[in-house]
């Protein structure tokens, strides 16, 4: 392709180029001044509204949320919510998915209605917390995972991914003696891998953001995760004053403790993004491609 070095080209590329950049500025500076908040003192940030780089680094904040061991059991349950919930969801979205994405499957478009019906309504609060009581839920980890195991929104997309993946190849594994779970195996699965990157980090934010269903299923606090310890500390940290402490050492700072609880809470997650990113849009887009 003959490089386009007209005027008009160049206008538009260094008006796309200012956009651009300014549209990245107003997404990270907001990023960058929770965690230099995070970082400074009390005083600098209430004296300075907008702190980018503070002038006295104190790392009291941290030190008030981590004076207690009780935040590492509540990571550990995160992290275990995460990882257990995030496996499941997608073992059961993918089974869905392969199976409504099957032209031959019977009743195929009256269970895609259902699907879809379940995204515009729901059975609510109430009735979700009554079946969730009734099947002997309530203070276990499963009432974390179970009631949200499946989304019908990221089911059609894997569904459309499969749909997508030519059926010849199908056919040849029938041919060869493979049964449909090993077709989904061995063959759909190692192909959809954008998707499934895409819908494993969709699964895993909502099982790390866990706050709500906390609150409402687990009444033993030794069971919290990480989201519902953090909201404490900080109603702990604001309705103390300075000279009150977690352990009877440390000040609790509670305008910087909000910033380091964001901090804490979100770092995991952009710890994995990393990884996954090269699949994200790759996956997110060819998924709605096909209906």
């Amino acid at each position: 392709m003959v490089e386009d070095r007209s005027i008009s080209g160049r206008i538009y590329a260094a008006i796309n180029f200012t956009l651009l950049a300014i549209i990245a500025l107003i997404t990270v500076l907001p990023f960058i001044h929770v965690v230099a908040g995070s970082f400074t003192t009390n005083a600098e940030l209430a004296a300075n509204k907008f702190v980018l780089i503070p002038k006295v680094w104190s790392l009291d904040a941290y030190k008030f949320i981590f004076s207690t061991n009780t935040i590492f059991r509540a990571m550990g349950v995160s992290i275990g919510v995460t990882l257990i919930g995030t496996l499941f969801s997608m073992l059961v979205t993918a089974l869905m998915a392969y199976g409504l994405s099957r032209k031959d499957l019977d009743g195929r478009k009256a269970v895609n209605f259902l699907v879809v019906f379940t995204m515009l309504f729901n059975g609510g609060l109430i009735p979700t917390f009554l079946v969730v009581k009734e099947l002997g839920l309530i203070d276990s980890y499963a009432a974390l995972i179970l009631p949200s195991a499946i989304s019908a929104f990221n089911m059609i997309i894997l569904k459309n991914f499969f749909q997508n993946i030519p059926e010849g190849l199908e056919e040849s594994a029938k041919i060869d003696g493979c049964n449909d779970f090993g077709i989904l195996f061995r063959i759909v699965l190692p192909l959809s891998m954008p998707a499934i990157a895409t819908i494993s980090l969709f699964y895993a934010v909502t099982y790390w953001n866990t706050y709500l269903t906390a609150i409402l299923y687990l009444n033993d606090s030794i069971r919290w995760p990480i989201q519902v310890l953090l909201r404490q500390i900080v109603v702990l940290a604001s309705g103390l004053d300075h000279s009150s402490t977690l352990d009877g050492t440390v000040p609790p700072p509670d305008q910087t403790i909000k910033m380091a609880v964001i901090v804490v809470a979100t770092l995991p997650i952009l710890m994995v993004y990393p990884y996954l990113q090269k699949h994200f849009a790759k996956g997110a887009m060819l998924g709605s491609m096909k209906g």
